[in-house]
């Protein structure tokens, strides 16, 4: 096995915006990393997940591409009467 070819593994302390902070070993080049989210703050891990209202979309889409599709579909049955 070659020697020196493989990075640093070293501790890293890695700290979150929501103030939690944890030591694990990495290849990153500083000694300290600082992350936007974890798993003490995501909302799939702590059971907070906010709800975002979707009411209205399929009536959005329907609006926006609704329209093209019921020509589509009717130009796709007289095609078949044809045939």
């Amino acid at each position: 096995m070659r020697q020196d070819i493989h990075p640093d593994y070293h501790q890293v302390k890695v700290t979150c915006t929501c103030g939690n902070a944890f030591t694990t070993k990495s290849t990153y080049s500083n000694d300290s990393l600082s992350i936007e989210i974890c798993a003490k703050c995501h909302p799939f891990y702590t059971g907070e997940q906010k709800i975002i209202d979707t009411e209205g979309t399929v009536e959005k889409f329907n609006k926006k591409f609704g329209a093209s599709t019921k020509k589509a579909a009717e130009s796709k049955s007289d095609t078949e009467d044809i045939a």
